[in-house]
C-alpha cells in the first residue's frame, strides 16, 4: 500500500465466515472494512491515512483521551460485528501495517497461534464482572458476624460489639479482598476460563467507587443463563459487595495474539 495510507487490523477470523457479512460496517477512519485472506484465515482490516494513524501521529493521538475513546469505540464496533457472526480473535488497538502483503505475512507466521485462539473462543463469549465495596456496609456486616456468637450480658455484649466494629474497620480491605477472591473462584467454576484484571483507572472510568474485583470470564454460550444467574445469586450472598455484570463482549481478554506491526 502506498500514497500515505496503511492497513488497520481489527480481528482475525476464518475465511468464508463472519467477514463476508459485514455489510456497511465502517472503521476508525470511517472507512469500509474488508478482508485480507491467507489460506483458511481472514484478517478484517481497513485502509486508513498515515497522517492520522501512522506511528508518530498515533503516539500523539493516543494521549488525547477524547480521540482515544472515539477510536476505541469504532474499533470495538468492527470487532463486535465480526464476533457476532463467528469466532474472532480481536487485534490490539492501533495495530497498523504498511500493506496487505505484510498482513498476509502475519497470518502465515502466526497461523498456529490464530488457529489455537479461534478454537478456544468458538461458541464462547466474554463477560465482565466488577465488584464494588461499600466500606460502611461491609464493616457493619463483618462486625455483626464477629459479635453475634456472644451470649453475654447487655454491658458485655455492647463492649464486644464495639470491639468487633473497631476490628472490622481495621480489616475491611482484607475482608473485601477475601470476598472478592471467593466470588472470582466461584465464577470461574461456571466459565471456561477467568482472569482478574487490574482495577479500572478512575481517570478513564470517571468513577470513584471502591473496586475490589475486575474479572473477565470466557463463558460457553450454552451456559450464559447459568453464569448470569450465578452473578445475581452472589450479589445477594455477599452484602456490602455490589456486583456489576457487563457483556457479552468479544474475547479481548482470552484470544489476544500479541504481534508487532511490520
Amino acid at each position: 500500500m502506498t500514497d500515505g495510507v496503511g492497513i488497520w487490523l481489527y480481528a482475525v477470523t476464518v475465511d468464508g465466515g463472519a467477514a463476508d457479512e459485514l455489510g456497511n460496517v465502517t472503521g476508525v477512519a470511517g472507512e469500509a472494512v474488508r478482508v485480507v485472506v491467507s489460506n483458511s484465515l481472514a484478517a478484517v482490516v481497513g485502509t486508513v491515512p498515515l497522517e492520522v494513524f501512522g506511528k508518530e501521529p498515533l503516539r500523539r493521538n493516543l494521549e488525547d483521551l477524547t480521540w482515544l475513546e472515539a477510536t476505541a469505540r469504532a474499533h470495538d464496533t468492527v470487532v463486535s460485528a465480526v464476533a457476532r457472526r463467528g469466532p474472532a480473535v480481536p487485534l490490539r488497538l492501533a495495530t497498523v501495517y504498511l500493506d496487505d502483503d505484510r498482513v498476509r505475512g502475519l497470518l502465515d507466521e502466526r497461523r498456529a497461534d490464530f488457529e489455537s485462539a479461534l478454537t478456544l473462543v468458538t461458541d464462547r463469549t466474554e463477560w465482565g464482572v466488577k465488584a464494588y465495596g461499600d466500606r460502611a456496609a461491609l464493616t457493619a456486616v463483618v462486625a455483626e458476624a464477629k459479635s453475634t456468637s456472644s451470649n453475654r450480658g447487655a454491658g458485655t455484649a455492647y463492649l464486644l460489639r464495639r470491639k468487633a466494629q473497631l476490628s472490622a474497620q481495621e480489616t475491611v480491605e482484607r475482608d473485601a479482598a477475601t470476598r472478592a477472591d471467593e466470588i472470582h473462584e466461584h465464577l470461574v467454576r461456571h466459565a471456561a476460563a477467568g482472569r482478574r484484571q487490574a482495577a479500572t483507572d478512575p481517570a478513564l472510568s470517571g468513577r470513584q467507587d471502591w473496586m475490589v474485583l475486575n474479572g473477565t470470564y470466557l463463558v460457553d454460550d450454552e451456559r450464559t443463563d447459568e453464569f448470569v444467574s450465578t452473578v445475581g445469586e452472589l450479589g445477594k450472598e455477599y452484602p456490602g459487595i455490589r456486583l456489576e455484570l457487563t457483556g457479552p463482549w468479544p474475547p479481548y481478554s482470552f484470544a489476544g495474539v500479541e504481534q508487532e506491526p511490520l
